[in-house]
């Protein structure tokens, strides 16, 4: 199988990550123009503020965050802002030519659909005409800076040599089954997360687990209440995995209460990533949830979670107590969801027509609407990126003759978050209603059972590549450095090129013995540095050197 090549991880001199752009880090042999667009946003931000756009501890760690991270742009000028998003851009073609620069330069706006400004936490202030005529032409200034600091900056990346493999200390390649006996489902893990050495799972009949990350051994094990029936096994929620984490808690949905339907008592808990320890819970009432999606939403602030008999009411919790914030109401007649895009909260609803949707950016002070805005169409969101919210079809899933008649993903909107202006965007191609669209890394997936993938730029809908894994029924697709990492439920792993799509690497799954449920998609596999761990099966993980696939 052997060593992967060097664009897995580069080797970085010393000052020259932070004006890098993402490919390359993830593919230095494909570097083009679009890399010195990308350093030229970087070096402006440095300008202008004084640090980067992607700062952090080390030079591995700035590379992450420029190859996966959204840019840091506060203290940035409002003229520059719309500017710089654009350089920014994570994928070569969503950047701006040179040509547009120009123009942009010239006549002082932005090409429609591109990403404008992040978001600001007041209404946009139009800036000073003389001011802004002294920032273009700092900017024509330094578009020369740019293309010499991106030359230096590959000359000293090292192009053949990557640095030493980013491991836990003493890892070993492990695959490890939770089974504790007082467990009485056999359900599969649905997520799990990397923190305080430990990769914490949690799923179908399992609150959760503790494995170390170096060598797989179960430091502590949390069973779900007990379920003699196996009909009402599992916590009730099919995607009650690791909903998230903050500091050393993570945060899961649990069923606490005994033995039947009727009488279960679900509840959303942290759990000390370290020990085990329940440090609190929030009952969620006596009606038998359906799922987790659009139930809660982890932001920087905390849990946004929804609870009662109707689940129409919803409340920050305090991270450190569980206690609410503050208490909300749904609003009446429409069909509400709580989401999350760059660590903050969002209430989206659907209006009981799906004529129009409607989007509120929650103050987690008050719980408040900071903002609003409608957009037309029955619309889900997927994330952020640069200074848009990226907003797609959310179609029904029946079961019957009516599924040939729902009609395929053909555009996409992009929510302005500087004035809340919505740009339809239409896709270059269309995509099957049975896709799942995932954000990563600022790129959107489209994702089928049949393992197909297709990856499409939000800020142009251009399709930048479109292929066919080996993986039957994926999870979400998760975005290392260089690849876009895919998982089965039985535990097969395709790393595919995040540049072209082509699947470079595969592993194999574990085995049929420890297949779940048909019905169910894998886990999202978790990078941590050059460890990958893939949960499968029946509550197994395994995990594998990403340099030596």
């Amino acid at each position: 199988m052997g060593v992967p090549p060097a664009r897995a991880k580069p080797s970085v001199g010393e000052g020259t990550p932070p004006f890098m752009s993402p490919e390359q880090f993830s593919s230095p042999h494909e570097v083009g123009s679009a890399s010195d667009i990308f350093s030229l946003g970087a070096i402006l931000v440095y300008a202008a503020t004084r640090r980067g756009p992607f700062d952090s501890a080390s030079p591995w760690e700035t590379a992450t965050k420029v190859v996966e991270s959204e840019p840091e742009l506060d203290g940035l000028p409002d003229d520059l802002l719309p500017f710089v998003s654009l350089c920014l851009e994570k994928h070569p073609k969503s950047r701006p030519t040179p040509d547009e620069l120009l123009t942009l330069l010239r006549e002082g706006r932005l090409p429609d659909p591109r990403p404008e400004p992040a978001e600001p936490d007041t209404e946009p202030v139009r800036p000073r005409a003389r001011r802004r005529k002294l920032w273009l032409a700092a900017i024509a200034g330094a578009l020369v800076l740019a293309a010499a600091a991106s030359a230096t900056a590959l000359r000293l990346a090292g192009g053949e040599h990557g640095p030493p493999g980013d491991l836990p200390k003493g890892w070993s390649a492990w695959q490890t089954q939770e089974s504790d006996k007082a467990t009485t489902a056999g359900g599969s893990f649905t997520s799990c997360a990397a923190l305080d050495g430990g990769l914490v799972c949690a799923g179908d009949g399992l609150k959760a687990v503790r494995f170390s990350l170096a060598t797989g051994k179960i430091a502590w094990s949390l069973p779900e209440a007990d379920h003699p029936d196996p009909s009402t096994s599992g916590s009730g929620y099919p995607d009650s995995g690791v909903i998230g984490t903050h500091g050393h808690d993570v945060y899961t949905v649990a069923d606490t209460k005994a033995r039947s339907a009727q009488n279960s008592r679900y509840v959303f808990q942290a759990l000390d990533a370290r020990t085990g320890k329940v440090r609190w819970n929030k009952p969620l009432g006596q009606k038998k949830p359906t799922a987790v999606e659009g139930t809660v939403a982890v932001t920087q602030d905390g849990p946004i979670v929804t609870y009662g008999q109707d689940g129409r009411t919803y409340s920050l919790l305090d991270p450190a107590h569980g206690t609410p914030r503050w208490k909300r109401t749904m609003p009446a007649n429409d069909t509400c969801a709580l989401r999350t895009a760059a660590g903050n909260g969002y209430l989206v609803c659907v209006d009981g027509n799906s004529a129009h949707t409607t989007i509120a950016r929650l103050d987690p002070a008050h719980g408040t609407a900071r903002w609003t805005a409608t957009v037309d169409g029955a619309l889900t969101l997927a994330g952020r990126t640069g200074g848009r919210l990226v907003l797609v079809t959310s179609p029904d899933s029946p079961v019957g003759p009516e599924e040939a008649t729902i009609p395929p993903y053909r555009r996409i909107t992009l929510l302005d978050l500087a004035d809340r202006t919505p740009h339809v965007v239409p896709l270059a191609r269309p995509v099957p209603w049975s896709a799942t669209p995932t954000l990563a890394g600022g790129t959107l997936y489209f994702v089928q059972d049949s393992g197909a993938v297709r990856a499409v730029a939000p800020a142009t809908g251009h399709t930048l590549w479109d292929t066919a894994s080996s993986v039957e029924r994926p999870g979400a697709p998760v975005v290392s450095d260089a690849y876009v990492l895919l998982a089965s439920p039985g535990g097969r792993l395709a790393a595919l090129d995040r540049t072209n799509g082509k699947e470079v690497h595969s592993v194999p799954g574990r085995g049929t013995g420890l297949e779940p449920f048909t019905g169910y998609a894998g886990a999202p596999p978790v990078v941590h540095g050059d460890a990958v761990y893939v949960p499968y099966g029946t509550r197994s993980v395994y995990t594998v050197n990403l340099r030596a696939l």
